[in-house]
This record gives C-alpha cells, structure tokens and sequence, in this order.
C-alpha cells in the first residue's frame, strides 16, 4: 500500500552491470533505484555504449576481464570493499564473468566473520525467447559462478539453460528450479517473466516464480500472477533486479535474526507465500507494473506526436521504417526519474500464491 516512505537501512551495494550514456538500461536503471530507496551504490560499468542494443546502431567499447579485475582492486586498495550486497548483470565473455566471480568470492570470504553479512544478487544475463545473445562459452562460465550466489534472477530461457530442464508447463517449471537448488545449492531462485498456460492464470497474464531453498534441499515455491502490458520494453529485467536487492534486504531485516544467518535463509517452517523472497517480490512487481504502465501511456503520447512532426520528414519507406524504429526505441524507454513514488510506494498490491 501507498504510505510514508521509509529508505532500506544504511546498505552499500557494489553495481556490476551495463552502461549507456543515453536511455535507461543495466546500471543507468540500478544506480537509480538503489539510490531512490537509500541504498550507497559504487557502479562497477562492464560496457559504456552510447546506447542500449535494441535501436540496431550504437557506437561504445566493452569492458575487459582485466580493467574489471583492476577497479575492484583499485577499490580494495583503498579500503571501499565494505559492500553489503552485490548485484551483477550484464557481463561480456567467459573471462569478464569469472573475474565478476572472483569479486564476489572475495567479498563473501571478507564476511565470513559475519554470518549473513554479504548477499550477491546474481542476474544471469544469456538470452531470451529461446535465443542466446552472449558467446556460447559464458554459459559453462555462468555454471560455475552460480553456487556461490545467493539469489539468481534467470528468465525462463536461461532457467532451461542452468537446469537442463525444457520448461514447458508449471510442473517442469518447478522441477527446474528443484534441478537448480539440487544442483548449485542455491539458497534463493526467481524466475522472471514466466509464459505458461495454467488454469488459473488470467488471460494475457505473466507470471514470476520462486522459492528458498529449505535445510535438506527441498524447494518452497511460490507464484505471482500479474497482468501483461501491450509493450515492448528494454531494461525491465534490469529494473527488477535492482528492486529486488532492496526488497529483499527489507524484508529479511523484518524478521528478527534472521539477516544473521547465511544466505538469509528462512526456518523450515516458514511457508513458502510467507518468506521474505515472496513478499520482496510482491512490492517489486507493483513497482513494476506501475512504472511499464506509465511508460506505455507516454509512449503512446510521444508516437502521436512523432507521428504528425518527426516521421514525416521521411522521404523514402526504408527511411520512415528506421526513423519509426529508433523513435520507438526511445519512446519505450523506462520512465524513472518522474515516477519516483512508484518505486517507493506503489498503489496497487500483489499477492504470492503456492504453486
């Protein structure tokens, strides 16, 4: 529910994740909100591009596994490697990946002394829609990076690609993310943007599914149905990334003790709709749709008026198709910065169900 907004209590967050210098994507999106909900960030940049990739044209250079290994260094040298979380996104190549998990295994061995005193969120950043667009080589790089996080946020195409699993209904969907925590032991697992066809699942719905891993190995899942949005968007992933390392910190520290334990693992008897995951995901879903929903509306506004002004300076059809292009990659850019209040308080509410 809307109400006085409260940040997270202080929590520094190392940001490992994309760059542009026009648009809101990687960590143009995370530097923003974790910094609107009170967290200190330090942004590790893995690409500066002049653009995010989804116009077709861009102009900018990728970071190496090298420089990423150098400014972590540069920070460790100078005593700013005091992070409490960590959140990686897109990452370049086989190499810059397992210099990111160098980094983070660096930063887990630093907390040992506290239990529960390092948390990496982990987007795994392959493909989409059944389609890689990273070098096949990072895959097995992801592999085996994914046992030392904590929570990995995987689309349903990369969710098939860390479990071996083809996710084709709620029951193999389930059986993937049982194939995960079997297999990397990972504590805490989301599935974003999920597209299956369920009996109680509206009409033009999407749906996000996780669950926390219990002390003998056994998945708590949970779902959350939500309506889809009529919008092609670029950054969303992103954005729910960022918004769940606040929600989840949020919520652990909610329950008494429990941001001391490893991992921030719930008791066993904490019922899946119950555990911290599931309520963090829940106000991050709301932030969500309200934000997409605010950027359809004013993309829309902006097309009309590209419309009768921009498009038709076009002389030729191949021109107008890539003016129409470009402008709508701009358009559809998420809009953050004025709707701030619909990162921290959103209005609508939605509710975590058993699988």
């Amino acid at each position: 529910m809307s109400g006085l907004f409260l940040p997270v209590p202080e929590t520094r967050v190392l940001a490992i994740a994309s760059h542009v210098v026009s648009g809101n994507v990687g960590n143009k999106i995370a530097v923003f909100t974790l910094q609107s909900l009170g967290c200190e960030v330090a942004a590790l940049n893995t690409v500066q591009f002049s653009n995010h990739t989804g116009y077709k044209q861009w102009k900018g250079t990728r970071v190496s596994a090298q420089e990423i290994t150098d400014l972590y260094d540069g920070l460790r040298q100078s005593y700013l490697n005091n992070f409490d979380m960590m959140l990686s996104g897109y990452i370049p190549g086989a190499p810059a990946v397992e210099a990111v998990g160098k980094i983070a295994r660096d930063l887990k061995e630093r907390a040992l002394p506290r239990p529960g005193g390092f948390f990496w969120v982990l987007d795994p950043v392959m493909g989409d829609n059944g389609n890689l667009y990273v070098a096949p080589d990072v895959v097995p790089a992801y592999t085996k990076l994914i046992e030392h996080a904590d929570l990995i946020l995987p689309n349903q195409f990369e969710a098939e690609l860390l479990s071996d699993v083809k996710i084709n209904s709620m029951g193999s969907l389930a059986e993937a993310i049982g194939a995960m925590h079997d297999r990397y032991r990972i504590p805490h697992i989301v599935i974003t943007s999920v597209s299956l066809e369920h009996p109680d699942h509206p009409v033009s719905s999407l749906s996000v599914v996780g669950s926390t891993r219990t002390s003998d190995g056994r998945a708590r899942l949970f779902k959350i149905v939500f309506p889809a949005i009529d919008c092609y968007f670029s950054g969303t992933g992103d954005m729910f990334a960022a918004l769940m390392v606040v929600r989840m910190r949020e919520a652990v520290l909610e329950v008494p003790g429990l941001v001391e334990k490893p991992s921030w693992i719930s008791d066993d008897s904490v019922p899946a709709i119950e555990l911290p995951l599931a309520r963090a995901a829940e106000k991050v879903l709301a932030s969500m749709h309200e934000v997409l929903g605010k950027t359809c509306a004013a993309m829309a506004v902006e097309m009309e008026q590209a419309r009768t002004t921009t498009l038709s300076a076009a002389s030729t059809e191949e021109e107008r198709a890539k003016m129409l292009h470009l402008l709508q990659s701009r358009a559809s850019e998420l809009r953050l910065v004025r709707n701030l209040e619909s990162l921290r308080s959103p209005t609508v509410q939605f509710r975590a169900t058993t699988m």
